[in-house]
């Protein structure tokens, strides 16, 4: 019998934030064949990913309960332990030391490094700088962070914007109006929901005073506020001082997709970002965006189409947008164009594009 390859994902978290839910996508819509996947994550602070892997056959080992200190060298172990044809590594920290690491290993693994954001702090990008140049291949989630300096020197560099599961969300648009009632959200707000990580680089400051001016100027306005992270208790004051009623903080939401999907629009106020899951969340559903200007958001979001794009740290000019997408014309034009983006984001092909690869980079 033919033995099956196996494929190692090794990513920093299994948190529900970007990186991890490409992953996670990915891996459900990978076509039946000849390989096998494991999942190493050093930390997993929910089980909604965890339990959607192992649901879908796709081993997980989490290390949150070793010591912080000694999950590195647990990892380097573990992955040495499960000897894999193929080792995908999704965080530059983890993939510089697996680099070295895996030279050990009989027979050495073949190695990918997939590329999520635009910035990493200077000493982790060094790091990988340093240890890259054993990958056989690398991969960017988008042409923006290909032309990133993260992304310079890469070996066998291929851009793939990975998306998301088109026809889920689709379903889960057209039950909106459940979504918004479980959210006590009124038949007559317009509901404008924020997804995202509670870190510094999301910009919630910027996003509240948006919110205070959109607020003042157009009382339909409904933020609903979603996410989990080091934050999460400075914003939740910082949400309680405001005392909006239009702005509501919801804290971690399990299958946020649901939440996105029942909205009228989207907005992003981060400052960096690599290529934004909830985006594409949103276009697959046929919600409009306003974003910043940042990272991949602009290969997705054509200002004027399906979105509007804003400068990063400028409130007033994210309230204007988001004011100007309020209005009747304009959303329904920015809503449809958001429909006709949805086959951009499809996660459908992207799998079988990554099971080639990892038979092209074992040949």
């Amino acid at each position: 019998m033919k033995t099956r390859v196996h494929v190692c994902e090794v990513i920093k978290t299994l948190d529900v934030g970007g990186a991890e839910v490409l992953l996670v996508e990915r891996l459900l819509a990978s076509p039946p064949g000849d390989k096998r996947y494991t999942v190493v994550c050093l930390r997993a602070s929910t089980a909604e990913l965890t339990d959607r892997l192992r649901s879908a056959g796709v081993e997980v080992v989490d290390l949150t309960p070793c010591p912080p200190a000694l999950r590195l060298v647990r990892l380097a172990a573990v992955v040495h332990r499960l000897r894999p044809d193929v080792l995908n590594l999704h965080s530059p920290l983890p993939a510089s030391l697996l680099r070295v690491t895996s030279r050990l290993s009989r027979p050495r693994p073949a190695l990918v490094s997939t590329v999520h954001n635009v910035r990493y702090r200077v000493p982790t990008m060094l790091l990988d700088r340093a240890t890259g140049w054993l990958d056989a291949r690398t991969v960017a989630v988008s042409p923006q962070v290909s032309r990133a300096v993260v992304s310079r020197g890469a070996r066998g560099p291929a851009t793939r914007i990975h998306g998301v599961d088109v026809a889920g969300q689709r379903r889960r648009a057209a039950e909106a109006h459940r979504v918004r009632r479980e959210w006590q959200v009124p038949d007559s707000a317009f509901l404008i929901v924020h997804v995202a990580n509670l870190r510094p680089q999301k910009d919630h400051e910027t996003l509240l005073a948006t919110a205070a001016r959109v607020a003042a100027r157009d009382p339909r306005a409904l933020f609903l506020l979603a996410g989990s992270g080091p934050l999460h208790d400075r914003i939740a004051r910082r949400v309680a001082e405001l005392g909006l009623d239009a702005v509501r903080f919801l804290g971690p939401v399990p299958n946020a997709a649901r939440l996105i999907a029942a909205a009228d629009l989207l907005v992003l106020s981060s400052s960096y970002e690599g290529l934004p899951v909830v985006v594409m969340e949103a276009l697959a559903a046929g919600v409009p965006v306003v974003s910043t200007n940042v990272g991949g958001v602009p290969d997705l979001v054509r200002h004027g189409a399906n979105g509007l794009l804003t400068p990063a740290g400028d409130p007033g000019a994210l309230a204007a947008a988001i004011l100007d997408a309020m209005r009747p014309d304009r959303h329904a034009l920015l809503r449809q164009g958001a429909r006709d983006s949805a086959d951009l984001v499809d996660i459908g092909r992207t799998g079988e594009w990554f099971d080639k690869l990892y038979d092209d980079v074992r040949a």
